[in-house]
């Protein structure tokens, strides 16, 4: 085949063909008429268009949302024991390790979705995941108001049938009992770690110093109550990773057979959780999936929100006409997507959390755009709400990085930057 005999006369007309048709010049002479000037010029936008889509798409995986993986220390938890010193530290429960696990192995051979999405069985009936970064001057009121509530409705540990979390269609059941706070430290410079720490020692059962209680945002009286040993775990991040980044980390290791995240300035009312239970277990599908989201929506013209300044109530119009415009049916159409008061059933979360990216403030519509996209039911649920003095939000600043957040959050997930693969 080196040899220029080797080719067939017909080879070499073709070639002859193709010359003619790529030099111009040599067209004009024999008097056969070239490629018009439309064609090269369409050849060069597509040419041009699939180099700009090719650079993008490495512009995307080089810029996008990477979340940090957790490190040893941050793994584990610090509790109270029952004398009131300092537990050492010790190992989360963790069922997202096992759920990666068997994400790896599905790479080699698929797995079924019941077998891949499946989960432990609960512990406990609620967690409540606290993120906190510099919140030891609010935290106190919002766990006074969280442990009234949460060892009032759910008590203490007992054994009793929990129906599954494993992608059964067996319906889960409030028979269940027992609860855990994690306060996830987002790599907190003052006292958050140990103002939760003081707060679980001051208020375990077998303590002997009376409780000197905390007022929040909703209790009028300052109520103080006895809580389990061991029931508030302090998880520390040992840097700053964002709120959503406290949050899905806090997620990982929950052991409730419901999981609820709230914002440690106790703005929404605690009580309420009633509520997104109930509707969580009225919307949830025979897998035992679904989500309630806390809701502020039927707020809007009240004095809480008529005293946020002008330009506050602007940018929150704008951000929300945007989640309108660029994010999925269903997640457009809640009326309140940034409330930081969501509720996840257990079976939900293989569904979600393995799959988060955004570890900012715009973590909560990819939360909901995951679950839309796995068919989960998300049912919107009205909350009370107070605006609490001492937020770490930026109006202007993290109004625009939200939105470019939200943009870039579209695009990787739209042109398979991200994946459930």
């Amino acid at each position: 085949m080196d040899s220029a005999d080797s080719l067939s006369e017909a080879g070499w007309k073709v070639f002859e063909a193709v010359e003619d048709v790529v030099d111009g010049a040599t067209c004009a002479a024999k008097g056969i008429i070239g490629p018009p000037p439309w064609l090269w010029a369409t050849l060069a936008v597509v040419g041009a268009s699939y180099i700009g889509l090719c650079v993008l798409f490495m512009l995307l995986i080089g810029f996008r949302p990477k979340p940090r993986p957790p490190r040893t220390a941050e793994k584990q938890y610090t509790t109270i024991s029952s004398d009131g010193s300092v537990a050492p530290p010790q190992p989360l429960a963790c069922w997202f390790e096992r759920f990666d696990a068997r994400r790896i192995a599905n790479q080699s051979h698929r797995l079924p979705a019941n077998e891949l999405y499946q989960i432990e069985d609960p512990e406990i009936f609620m967690t409540l995941v606290v993120p906190a970064f510099n919140e030891e001057e609010r935290m106190g009121g919002m766990l006074e108001e969280a442990v009234e509530y949460l060892e009032a409705k759910y008590g203490t540990n007992t054994s009793g049938k929990s129906g599954k979390a494993n992608g059964n269609v067996e319906k889960q059941t409030n028979e269940l009992k027992g609860w855990e706070i994690l306060v996830v430290s987002d790599g907190s410079t003052d006292g958050t770690v140990q103002t939760a720490l003081d707060f679980a020692r001051a208020h375990q059962v077998g303590g002997d110093e009376p409780i000197k209680a905390r007022k929040g945002p909703w209790n009028t009286s300052a109520k103080s109550t006895r809580i389990p040993t061991g029931s508030i775990r302090v998880v520390q991040l040992e840097q700053n990773r964002g709120k959503g980044g406290a949050v899905t980390h806090g997620m990982r290791h929950a052991r409730g057979q419901y999981v609820i995240f709230a914002d440690a300035d106790g703005a929404s009312r605690f009580s309420d959780l009633e509520s997104l239970v109930r509707g969580c277990e009225e919307a949830q599908d025979k897998l035992g999936r679904a989500v309630a989201i806390g809701s502020r929506a039927h707020m809007v013209g009240t004095e809480a929100v008529v005293k946020r300044s002008l330009l506050r109530n602007t940018l929150m119009r704008a951000f929300h006409l945007l989640i309108r415009a660029l994010t999925t049916p269903k997640t457009a159409r809640i009326r309140d997507t940034q409330c930081g008061f969501k509720l996840f059933s257990r079976a939900s979360l293989p569904y979600i959390v393995p799959f988060m990216h955004t570890e900012g403030w715009i973590f909560d519509v990819e939360m909901l755009m995951l679950a839309e996209s796995a068919d989960i039911p998300m049912v919107e649920v009205p909350i009370g709400w107070k605006e609490v003095k001492g937020s770490k939000l930026n109006v202007v600043k993290d109004s625009v990085g939200m939105a470019l957040g939200l943009a870039m959050l579209r695009v990787c997930w739209g042109v398979g930057v991200f994946s459930r693969e």
